[in-house]
């Protein structure tokens, strides 16, 4: 069967949401055009992957062509939630990005997980065998705030344990590098009991 891609050559919106609480979030992926919608589910790496190449083709365009680009955005422009309810195309597998000089436009093309590894030629091309994907065609401008809005929902999760790295829990964090100790909680000793000087329980 040949594949399906789902062209976007003037996006109104290209977007990086969740749907879920912190710990448990979903990543997809949007384009939408007037009511046009498709949507992809990726991994929170891969979301973060391609806003940072992103920015650095933005950086690079600009230094080999001259291009304008948009400044790196503090903030996002665009913090509205994703289009529902959302029906996913497929899960991301492989990613491609690109730069089309005769449209000025960033490509952006994300291509469903395969079982069989995915030939580089099928990346930004039109070859009739393959997986599934979505082409979409962002300005610079377009480029810019796509990476900050994804910078955004990235840090939007859980924070990291200062010690290890590891997502904090609403209900606790048992850190290794505390030997498991649950961070953050103490058990303090009266201090008419045995060894119950407060001094004791100081690290």
């Amino acid at each position: 069967m040949s594949r399906a891609i789902h062209v976007f050559r003037t996006p109104d919106r290209f977007v990086a949401g969740t749907v879920g609480e912190p710990g448990d979030r979903a990543f997809y992926l949007q384009a939408v055009h007037a009511t046009r919608v498709v949507s992809v589910l990726l991994e929170k790496q891969q979301v973060q992957v391609l806003a940072d190449r992103m920015g650095l083709l933005l950086d690079e365009v600009h230094r080999r062509f001259g291009t304008a680009v948009p400044p790196h955005e503090a903030q996002p422009q665009d913090i509205s939630p994703l289009v529902m309810p959302i029906d996913a195309e497929f899960r991301v597998g492989t990613m491609g990005l690109g730069w089309d000089s005769d449209a000025g436009a960033v490509v952006v093309e994300l291509l469903a997980v395969s079982d069989s590894e995915v030939d580089e030629s099928m990346v930004l091309d039109d070859v009739e065998d393959g997986p599934d994907a979505v082409r979409v065609f962002l300005t610079p401008e377009q480029a810019r705030e796509f990476a900050a809005r994804s910078e955004r929902v990235v840090s939007a999760g859980r924070a990291p344990c200062p010690l290890c790295g590891e997502p904090l829990t609403p209900g606790g964090h048992m850190c290794v590098r505390t030997n498991g100790y649950r961070r953050g909680s103490t058990f303090a000793r009266p201090a008419d009991e045995p060894g119950g000087d407060p001094a004791d329980d100081e690290s």
